[in-house]
């Protein structure tokens, strides 16, 4: 697990500022989200983390080094799932490995096993054209985590999928995490989805970090999801409310932690329980009001 650490941080493109007087810690096993406008510079912090954009003023640093190129300790994944059309599921997954010049063996196996666990173990032959969108994300993610990182960052990775396969990415996610401890860093414009996922949530806003806000634990069960059905109405059987899935809930086809198996469609999976007005956390809706407040 890394430690990621901002000190007025400015970012900018060819003499535009972008981010300035940054100043954000990290700390090592979180799950941070980040939200913010488009435009607003997400996607330019989260490249710089990766060492993929210079600092423009200020530090950047990774356990305490300075950030000054990319590094197999900090694994970036993107919304477009760049997988490489002319090699299967399972040597798209090696590359991080080939590239390091591991064994052969070694890296196949390795491969292999992350492809079981995000339950593609019987596609490890496939093209990336005889696979969904959701499967070549799942790909993508054990690409990322296969040379074990210590830090994930991921760039809006669901933001092009349709709502049942962004709730079982969602759920995915959250069990790979309980697998495999790293720091995580999630950029998307999602509040609903940055409070279901996110330790903390980062707003950014007027060319700065404008808020940071702790997201209430332990949450009550279901409480980021019925958040969200207020605004947006129910959903599929397994994802109660905007797609969010309830983590431990089986989403047809969503692949079930540490079986490899999925849910059938005609899986019924139960509702959330309900603590306190059918499972709404007020604490937490107040937050998802004032995040939402800042950005609008």
């Amino acid at each position: 697990m890394l430690r990621l650490t901002a000190r007025g941080l400015g970012l900018g493109h060819a003499g535009h500022p972008v981010l300035s007087g940054v100043d954000l810690d990290v700390v090592p096993g979180e799950l941070l989200t980040v939200v913010g406008a488009s435009g607003c510079g997400k996607s330019t912090l989260l490249r710089a983390l990766a060492g993929l954009h210079p600092a423009g003023e200020g530090e950047l640093l990774a356990d305490g080094a300075p950030i000054t190129a990319p590094s197999a300790e900090r694994a970036l994944v993107f919304q477009d799932d760049g997988l490489l059309p002319w090699r299967t599921a399972r040597r798209n997954v090696e590359l991080p490995l080939a590239v390091r010049r591991v064994p052969r063996a070694e890296r196949r196996a390795a491969a292999a096993d992350w492809l079981a666990r995000v339950g593609l173990g019987d596609h490890r032959h496939r093209l990336p054209r005889e696979l969904s969108g959701g499967q070549r994300q799942r790909v993508q993610l054990a690409r990322a985590l296969v040379g074990a990182p210590r830090a994930v960052l991921m760039d809006e990775p669901f933001g092009a999928l349709d709502a049942r396969t962004r709730a079982g990415m969602q759920q995915l996610l959250l069990s790979v995490r309980a697998e495999h401890q790293c720091t995580i860093v999630f950029v998307t414009h999602d509040v609903d989805e940055a409070l279901l996922l996110g330790d903390r949530v980062a707003v950014l806003g007027g060319g700065t970090l404008a808020d940071l806000h702790e997201v209430p634990r332990p949450r009550l069960p279901g409480a980021a999801a019925l958040v969200a059905t207020a605004v947006t109405g129910a959903a599929a059987p397994g994802v109660p409310a905007a797609g969010v899935p309830v983590p431990g809930v089986p989403v047809p086809g969503v692949p079930v932690p540490g079986t490899g198996a999925t849910a059938s469609p005609g899986t019924a999976a139960p509702r959330a329980a309900s603590p306190a007005t059918d499972g709404t956390d007020p604490a937490l809706l107040r937050l998802r009001e004032r995040i939402l407040a800042r950005l609008s």
